[in-house]
């Protein structure tokens, strides 16, 4: 039968060609330019990914810069990881290696990550090959020629340091999506100048404070070379995350007392606010490295949070009394999302649900009865492990609140839960209305504000709370919360995400004076303050996003929400 007469076969080949087009004309152009994510036909399964950023396929844009580490010589063995956006690569096999002069580098490629929550392509690839510090590029116009044998990324190194590190252009890392869609940090940009500050005191590894580790050091510096393409970002996250690693209990069952995939360092493996698997998820797609883990390793750090370590196992808010933190609940949250992103398991699948359910209900109906505000609302003296305490106040924690919202985060862009995106805003009318101290009662002796920031410094309550009279807030503010300004950087994620999802334009346009307004914490003068090493951590695991939301229009999330593969395809 031919073709002609078999619309189906006629369809089946328009497809295969539409899909090789779109790849040969995406992946190489002869004069630079950019791809859509919509690279392949919708109907041979692509992700649909509008609102997010642009795929750069540029001759530049997929550079890859070697730098010179531990090695000698012109002979480096150099490991490389490419992340990869939806839809644009199915095959490894397309993957080569170029030098300056176009000539094709003998090269060892390995699958690393797939977008099994999209459309099954890959995420990441691994590329190996031995050469001299220098410039080189990667392509995928054609089936690869020269090939070499791969090694585990371990024999790569030198006295535990690599031979070389490669990095790439921000462009590409950012557009990746490897950290959610992220803006190239501009030229003078405020933020990457604070970070930058940051990292001159923040760049020595504190492998003898165990508590410059909370809030994940490895993934902020991660974060930071996607934005930049920096190598010495790329190099301290190298760094900081094999120190990290090396130091999860590989033994026993992941529950308490024995507490596998727990961390050895601060000598409480059951404390599972120090166990990060986010970082492994980075570290495979930007170094290559797969050394570190195993899948039985991921499974006890994931299944110690499941089972929460001392903190017992999480669950619903079900009574005003209920011990919660909005730490734990956040990055158990964030972890449970990169278990789920790395192995593609049901079961952690499952657990974001489980988890963004009990945020869903404890948001909109709180057991204590007093109302919805658009907070986690919770216990003061619970909070603080005082159960017998007198005055107790009802209310929450601003800065640890961010860790809920960088979990929501996360778990939009895998589940593209319809329940999140109004979450995110109610939060953001909270820290809004309620969040935020008045300049009028920073004044002495009540300045708590730290000088760095100005006159025009912001600061949010210790604890703040839609209840509570203002003697017992300011009661809390002078016990604990002198210069507590220093998480106003963090802050302006859940501002900016509020803006992301905000449809009102009243309720918007206060969003951006407010991260506006947030900009004065981000001089020098601040970025310089180093008393507490886990600062630099807290401040940027998950602020760099909100430079990207922020230059979205206000409510573009409520439009953009990524496509989830289904038992059918990919839904609309």
């Amino acid at each position: 039968m031919s073709a002609a007469r078999s619309p189906a076969l006629l369809r089946h080949i328009l497809i295969v060609l539409g899909c090789v087009l779109a790849l040969a004309t995406a992946a190489f152009p002869s004069k630079g330019g950019v791809a859509r994510h919509v690279v392949i036909p919708q109907d041979s399964g692509a992700s649909r990914l509008e609102g997010f950023p642009d795929v750069p396929l540029s001759r530049s844009a997929r550079k890859v810069e070697v730098t010179r580490v531990a090695g000698k010589g012109d002979d480096l063995p150099v490991t490389v990881g490419i992340p990869l956006p939806p839809g644009l690569l199915r095959d490894a096999s397309q993957v080569r290696l170029l030098d300056e002069h176009g000539s094709e580098v003998a090269v060892a490629v390995k699958p690393m990550l797939t977008w099994h929550f999209r459309d099954g392509s890959l995420r990441a690839v691994r590329v190996q090959f031995h050469g001299p510090p220098g410039t080189y590029y990667f392509a995928f116009d054609a089936p690869r020629t020269k090939s070499v044998t791969g090694w585990s990324y371990g024999d790569g190194l030198v006295g535990g340091e690599p031979a070389a590190i490669a990095s790439l252009a921000p462009e590409w890392l950012t557009s990746s999506l490897i950290a959610g869609p992220q803006s190239v940090a501009a030229p003078g940009e405020p933020y990457a100048r604070y970070v930058d500050a940051q990292f001159r005191w923040a760049r020595a590894m504190p492998t003898g404070d165990t508590t410059a580790w909370l809030f994940d050091r490895p993934s902020a510096l991660f974060k930071a070379y996607v934005r930049t393409g920096r190598v010495d970002y790329l190099e301290a996250a190298e760094a900081s995350y094999r120190w990290y690693m090396a130091g999860i209990k590989r033994d026993g069952i992941p529950a308490s007392p024995s507490c596998g995939g727990g961390w050895l360092p601060d000598g409480k493996p059951c404390d599972v606010k120090y166990v990060y698997i986010e970082p492994i998820l980075l570290a495979v797609a930007l170094t290559g490295d797969d050394s570190m883990h195993d899948a039985g390793l991921v499974e006890k750090m994931a299944e110690l949070w499941h089972s929460g370590g001392w903190n017992g196992p999480p669950g619903p808010y079900r009574y005003a009394t209920d011990y919660f933190t909005e730490r734990l609940a956040g990055l158990g949250l964030v972890e449970t999302v990169a278990a789920y992103e790395l192995t593609g398991e049901a079961r952690y699948r499952e657990r974001i649900d489980a988890r963004v359910g009990w945020l869903y209900e404890h948001q909109r109906h709180n057991p204590d009865g007093l109302g919805d505000d658009g907070s986690w609302r919770n216990s003061w003296n619970v909070h603080e492990n005082d159960r017998g305490g007198k005055d107790d106040v009802r209310g929450t924690s601003p800065w640890m609140s961010e860790n809920i919202v960088d979990g929501l985060w996360h778990a939009w862009l895998v589940t593209a839960d319809a329940r999140i995106p109004g979450m995110i805003a109610a939060f953001g009318h909270y820290l809004e209305r309620y969040g935020w101290i008045s300049a009028d009662l920073l004044v002495p002796p009540h300045d708590w504000r730290n000088d760095c920031s100005g006159p025009g410094g912001q600061i949010a309550w210790y604890w703040s709370s839609s209840q509570a009279k203002l003697p017992a807030l300011m009661k809390i503010q002078e016990s604990e919360g002198w210069y507590s300004d220093g998480h106003t950087v963090e802050l302006g994620l859940p501002v900016a995400a509020a803006w992301y999802f905000e449809r009102d334009p009243a309720r918007a346009a206060a969003l951006k004076k407010r991260f506006k307004a947030l900009a004065a914490s981000y001089g020098p003068a601040c970025a310089a303050i180093s008393d507490t090493l886990r600062r630099f951590n807290w401040n940027n695991r998950g602020a760099g996003v909100a430079q990207w939301m922020m230059a979205q229009p206000a409510g573009a999330g409520l439009g953009a929400a990524p496509p989830m593969r289904t038992a059918g395809g990919v839904s609309p």
